[in-house]
């Protein structure tokens, strides 16, 4: 039997191999753990698996190596080239597969309780392979005892390794990390080395496939090599941490950027909402110095109304950790206070708790100025409406008590001519003419209760009913035979159209723009002659086309018609160009479209698509006629 010593320099050296190795393969092994975060290009995951795999693997077998060299034993040693080879390739694989089995995206927490003692008996295949690449005039008998110590430790080491490296860790704790590490793959070889026992009664010849060399030779061959490798490790970890610290100043600046775009001025506070260190963009806006806006100094530069609430809603946020919303105006240096929009966002550690917050005051000023002028001018225009809806009333008034009287003397005359061959002819007239007279004034009323509903809401609200379409349209051109009987014009309406269920008057209001424009552009050098028909399209819509023969309108006109204050041709006829522009904001409303086709000389052809009923958020859809 032979007593086996250590070399302590050797001893040391593998113990520093496999702290260094360790720092190293934890570093590359938390840029591999940036892909689950999703952080990292996936494409980069084997190479940080890889190196990160070599260099622990390799740091470990490096250690095992060197730390068989440190036995000093008395009869010469020489090791197996095959094994040797294989005991690496054992380390560098298992190694590798638990990193990118725990590394994997969607890795599910935990996964280190299953790769970890993977690891770990992998290690240890690794351990008692190199021993048996051993070749001495002896043999080797082993603890068992000994041998499961050994292996419970490289099976503890690799799970803690695995846990350490793909965890969101310090400079600090990897060092510290490595350290507990190296100190563990040292004890878990010194434990296997402990558990051999060397007999030399056997004669052993070293053959041509093994390695032999003095301890301290081959010690520092492995040295040079393991830290070749340890050193492409750390240059790969400095490049990529170039990398990542210029997309974080291109980040900061694209998001300095983002806040100039915004008008607005960034901040940060600390867990409880106070002010702490520099705040240029705070201090730019109010001038406060960092004396007078640190800790809550900050609600000083409020307006004395909104201060209160801003520092409890502020406070409310804090103990809720969601995102901070409000406004209230501030006191800017030049003097005065404008108003600011406030969005922060709590900054959270890795255990949930607040670390600081981020927020951007916004001045929306302009925008608070431009509502209040808004909320004026709708007041004026509502005032407006009331005063015009009055004086509207009043003439229709007396239309109504001039009817009146026209109706008496309808009955009157009926009397006097009672007999007379014109008397039914006469009749017939008068009752017409009273029949349009009371059409317009029902219309004239609805306009004018809508427009008061439309000053009183803010935007008009439709109620739907079943229309019967040829009816309605046909009471419209009814409405319009004297101007069409003046014009010699005829106007057909097609008997038998499809129902629809919409609000009346604005049906009305479309139809009767279009009949009043084609009956108003009409050629007067031949009979006029207008043609208003429908057809169902499908179950859901209808098509209604209300065609002239009248002097048409250019191809280049077909779209500035339908813009307010806008119209096309010679403008020899009376009109602001508003008609076309409301039908078209009317249709929009109701759900359908309208769509023109007209030639100069050839006519033209209004057609306007409905749908068959109108649902509830039609009903009250808003209506605009701006100039588009």
């Amino acid at each position: 039997m032979s007593t086996p010593g250590f070399s302590p320099a050797l001893v040391v050296l593998s113990v520093a191999i496999a702290m260094f190795a360790s720092y190293t393969a934890l570093d590359l092994a938390a840029r591999a753990r940036g892909i689950a975060d999703g952080t990292i290009h996936s494409g980069t995951r084997a190479l940080w698996i890889t190196g990160a795999a070599i260099t622990m693997g390799g740091g470990i077998w490096s250690m095992h190596f060197i730390g068989m060299l440190a036995f000093e034993m008395g009869m010469p040693t020489a090791y197996d080239l095959g094994l040797t080879l294989q005991s690496f390739l054992i380390a560098v694989g298992v190694t590798g597969a638990a990193f990118a089995w725990v590394g994997r995206k969607g890795a599910r927490r935990h996964a280190e309780w299953l790769a970890g003692p993977l690891m770990g008996l992998g290690i240890a295949l690794m351990h008692y392979t190199g021993m048996a690449a051993m070749r001495m005039p002896g043999h080797i008998t082993y603890d068992p005892m000994l041998v499961a110590a050994s292996i419970a430790i490289a099976v503890v080491a690799s799970t803690t390794a695995l846990w350490l490296a793909f965890r969101h860790n310090s400079l600090a704790e990897k060092l510290a990390a490595a350290l507990l590490m190296g100190l563990a793959v040292a004890g878990m070889h010194y434990t296997g080395m402990a558990a051999a026992t060397f007999s030399g009664d056997e004669h052993v010849h070293a053959g041509a496939d093994t390695v032999s060399a003095a301890p301290q030779t081959l010690a520092f061959a492995v040295t040079g090599a393991t830290f070749l490798i340890l050193f492409i490790g750390m240059l790969a970890i400095a490049i990529d941490q170039h990398r990542i610290q210029g997309e974080l100043l291109a980040s900061e600046a694209r998001f300095r950027a983002a806040i100039e775009a915004v008008s607005g001025v960034l901040w940060t506070n600390d867990a409880q909402g106070r002010m702490v260190g520099p705040q240029p963009g705070w201090s730019a806006i109010t001038g406060q110095t960092p004396d007078e806006y640190r800790d809550f100094g900050w609600a000083d530069a409020v307006h004395p109304d909104d201060s209160a609430p801003s520092i409890a809603a502020w406070n409310d946020t804090v103990a809720a950790r969601k995102t901070f919303v409000f406004e209230h105006r501030v006191r800017v240096k030049e003097g005065g206070y404008r108003h600011y929009a406030i969005r922060a966002v709590p900054v959270l550690n890795r255990d949930g708790s607040i670390r600081e917050w981020v927020g951007v005051h916004t001045d929306i000023t302009a925008q608070r100025e431009a509502e209040a002028e808004l909320r004026e001018s709708n007041e004026e225009i509502q005032r407006y409406a009331y005063i015009v809806s009055h004086d509207l009333r009043a003439p229709l008034v007396n239309i109504m008590g001039f009817t009146s009287e026209l109706a008496e003397t309808r009955v009157e005359l009926q009397h006097a001519l009672a007999g007379h061959p014109q008397a039914e002819r006469i009749d017939a007239e008068f009752g017409e003419a009273l029949g349009f007279i009371g059409a317009a004034v029902t219309r004239m009323e609805r306009l004018i209760a809508a427009i008061l509903k439309l000053s009183r809401e803010g935007r008009r609200r439709f109620e739907p009913e079943p229309l019967d379409m040829s009816a309605v349209i046909r009471r419209l051109a009814d409405a319009n035979q004297h101007q069409a009987d003046s014009q010699q014009a005829v106007v057909t309406v097609t008997p038998g159209m499809p129902e629809i269920v919409a609000d009346r008057l604005a049906v009305e209001q479309i139809f009767g723009n279009l009949l009043d424009n084609a009956l108003k552009y009409l050629d007067p050098a031949q009979p006029g002659r207008i043609t208003v028909s429908a057809q169902a399209i499908g179950t859901e819509r209808v098509r209604f086309s209300v065609a002239d023969n009248g002097r048409g309108i250019p191809r280049n006109d077909h779209v500035r018609v339908f813009e307010l204050f806008r119209r096309s041709g010679t403008q020899d006829r009376p009109g602001e160009g508003i008609g076309l522009a409301h039908v078209k904001a009317l249709v929009r409303a109701l759900g359908g479209r309208i769509d023109l086709e007209s030639e100069p000389g050839r006519g033209s052809t209004f057609t306007v698509t409905l749908p068959r009923g109108t649902s509830m958020e039609q009903a009250a859809a808003p209506l605009s006629i701006a100039a588009e």
